[in-house]
């Protein structure tokens, strides 16, 4: 019948639309996040190389804790860029801050695949590489809280955690991309040709990368609801002041939530190498293989989850996760003593529990926030959290274990953040299915936002 053909095309036409929105949003958002993580991994591994190039040669050791200290020092910048880009969005739109970012990263990071060395112009080398690294940590700040902002609020409401988690499948998908090329670099050229220009090819890949995604993000338009406080003249004159003064509680929780990301993610796909080497006996070979598996592993599942919370709640799966972390992490490093065998049974069990994680932190710290705040609060929440408990990781068990004389401290170690998420999921609300842009963002709004539902 005629009214049940219009009905039925009007519901495909209602699906599709939502199906481009929604790869529209995921392009646009989990872009920027690609290119930050292919560069990061990209430095990493090179780091013995760019100490070469950059630093004076009589040390090798000191030109590589050097390179480790620019390293370091681009994280320590990020609550800088934080501070800077969350309240930018906050009052200008999520996609100039998008754009804004990806700009500045990739110029950044074009930059230093064309710097002279240091052979060429002396100190200038690693000065010039020390204020880049700067300019790409404080523009990596407002990536994150861009980013998740963005995908929320662009996002299909009954879609919204499975399009807010192909942001974490960016970050992986980028690490292995850097980490691929560089096992290709290394094995293709010889330590001649890998330090004269073969460094320099991760570098200048990026540039092409970010075009793409500045191309994207600019053609893209601003949110609903951001459009939304516009057109009501509602946009926040001081976003972190009303943050602090009205969001402190929402601030701490989304705080507790990637806390309990940044320490797993940090711990099973970085520092699990070194343990598996330096503690187990494993060979270098077998113990990327793992982190490589662990990571492909998350590709694939970090969507599931997320499509998984649209289904039965954001809290029910963090909840599950953080639980699980809480009592597998230590019984899952007493099975890594017992051979490679468990080695990997339990790498790829604290990776299942970390795609978990992966797949509901963001959506769910979004969607704890009001409009008119979003993106402050979790570009202050992320890269608070991350410079103070991501980057140390590493370090950390380190110290832990040459002190305690014990390989099961990262077991506990994990167990004090699972415990802390936990609490701060406890404390929360489900947000499933709600409506980003609420009463006090918008004071008598003439209409609702043009959210997809």
């Amino acid at each position: 019948m005629p009214t049940t053909h219009t009905d039925v095309t009007t519901t495909e036409v209602e699906v599709a639309t939502d199906a481009v929105a929604l790869r529209r949003s995921v392009a646009a958002g989990a872009v920027g996040v690609f290119v930050h993580w292919f560069d990061w991994a990209a430095y990493a591994y090179l780091a013995g190389t760019v100490a070469t190039v950059f630093f004076p040669d009589e040390n090798s050791t000191t030109g590589l804790l050097a390179v480790f200290g620019v390293f370091a020092v681009s994280f320590g910048i990020r609550p800088i860029g934080a501070m800077v880009f969350g309240p930018l969005g906050d009052r200008i739109g999520r996609k100039r801050t998008l754009s804004l970012v990806i700009f500045m990263m990739s110029g950044a990071t074009l930059t230093i695949g064309l710097l002279p060395g240091y052979a060429a112009i002396g100190v200038g080398a690693p000065v010039l590489l020390v204020i880049l690294r700067l300019i790409q940590g404080f523009a990596a700040g407002g990536e994150f809280g861009s980013a998740a902002s963005f995908l929320a609020e662009s996002s299909p409401r009954r879609h919204r955690g499975f399009g807010v988690s192909w942001l974490e499948v960016g970050s992986l998908l980028g690490f292995l991309a850097g980490s691929c090329l560089y096992l290709l670099l290394s094995t293709g050229l010889d330590e001649a040709q890998l330090t004269s220009w073969g460094w320099r090819v991760p570098f200048l890949i990026s540039a092409p990368l970010g075009v793409i995604g500045f191309i994207i993000r600019n053609k893209i338009e601003d949110t609903p609801e951001y459009r939304t406080l516009e057109a009501n003249d509602a946009v926040p004159r001081t976003p972190v002041r009303e943050l602090l003064r009205h969001h402190k509680r929402q601030l701490l929780q989304a705080a507790g939530l990637m806390a309990a990301m940044h320490v797993p993610f940090y711990a099973v796909l970085t520092y699990l190498v070194t343990y598996e080497t330096d503690h187990l006996g494993h060979s270098a070979g077998s113990a990327a293989l793992l982190s490589t598996a662990i990571s492909l592993l998350g590709l694939v599942l970090v969507p599931v989850f997320g499509l998984l919370s649209d289904r039965v709640g954001r809290k029910p799966v963090f909840v599950g996760a953080t639980a699980a972390l809480l009592v597998a992490a230590t019984p899952a490093f007493l099975l890594m003593r017992t051979g490679l065998a468990g080695t990997w049974t339990a790498g790829l069990l604290l990776g299942v529990i970390l795609a978990a994680i992966l797949g509901t932190y963001a959506v769910w710290s979004a969607e704890i926030f009001p409009t008119r705040t979003r993106q402050s609060g979790l570009s202050i929440a992320y890269n608070l959290t991350a410079a103070l408990f991501a980057g140390t990781v590493p370090y950390l068990m380190t110290v832990l274990i040459s002190a305690t004389g014990s390989t099961l401290l990262p077991g506990p170690y994990l167990m004090v953040f699972a415990a802390g998420g936990l609490v701060a999921a406890l404390s929360l609300k489900e947000t499933k299915g709600s409506a980003l842009l609420r009463p006090e963002d918008v004071a008598d709004a003439p209409s609702a936002p043009p959210e997809r539902h």
